[in-house]
């Protein structure tokens, strides 16, 4: 690459940022569905047509945005999962969904931009899907080492019905297909209850309810760990590793 080129490259590198934390700073003060490009442009100094030449749309925007945030929170997710290694299953766990919501909690606006009310008008891309599954992943790679490490046992709950079990087969063998059908329902259950206590937190709906809400979220993903059925410290295995 050449000198000018390269140039040009950290120039739009810096442009394009620029424009991103703009437009974070419209979506904690205006919130997503009143995001706009000429609004971000205005701000920034740029004409209406330079910008487009890196957004070509307020969608495009969003988009990035939301990649973005996706990606931070996996991130996050991730580390946990590295910092965790060798700790019983149940503490993997644990400090994987604490960094999850120590995120959202620091990012409130970008936590709500992708988990929050869907933005009017806006379908997010396939571009999306691989960011967003990235702390999921974390979670079962917790559950697919105690599994293997003979630290996994049954979920807790009824049996599954047939057609539940028919549908998260499929899941279950796209993703993680050494666990059992039950374990993979529990995750989906177990996941999807990480973030409504994390919603709960963000969007108010704890305020004159839980003062200790650290530790009553990780009192709370501590349950849900044992709903999977990940073997605390010093617990004993269930079910075989394969």
């Amino acid at each position: 690459m050449s000198v000018i080129q390269g140039a040009r490259e950290r120039a739009r590198t810096e442009v394009t940022a620029a424009i991103k934390e703009e437009a974070r700073r419209q979506l904690a003060a205006e919130g997503a569905a009143r995001l706009s490009l000429r609004a971000v442009a205005r701000e920034l100094g740029m004409a209406s047509s330079a910008l487009y030449r890196y957004f070509p749309s307020r969608d495009d925007l969003l988009t990035a945005l939301i990649i973005d945030a996706y990606d931070a929170v996996g991130a996050a997710a991730e580390r946990a999962l590295a910092a965790t290694e060798g700790a019983a299953p149940a503490d993997r766990w644990i400090g994987v969904c604490r960094a999850v919501r120590d995120w959202a909690v620091d990012h409130p606006h970008e936590y709500g931009l992708v988990y929050g009310s869907p933005v009017p008008g806006y379908a997010a891309p396939q571009d999306t899907v691989a960011s967003a599954a990235r702390g999921a992943l974390s979670l079962i790679a917790v559950v697919r080492d105690a599994r293997r490490d003979g630290l996994l046992g049954p979920p807790q709950g009824r049996p599954l019905a047939g057609e539940v079990g028919d549908d998260l087969a499929g899941l279950g063998s796209q993703l993680a297909p050494e666990l059992p059908v039950p374990t993979v329902a529990a995750l989906v259950a177990a996941w999807a209850q990480v973030f409504g206590l994390i919603s709960f937190e963000v969007f108010g709906q704890f305020n004159g309810v839980v003062g200790t809400r650290g530790p009553f979220f990780d009192q709370s993903a501590a349950a849900l760990a044992a709903q999977v059925g990940l073997v605390p410290a010093g617990g004993a295995a269930v079910l075989p590793a394969k």
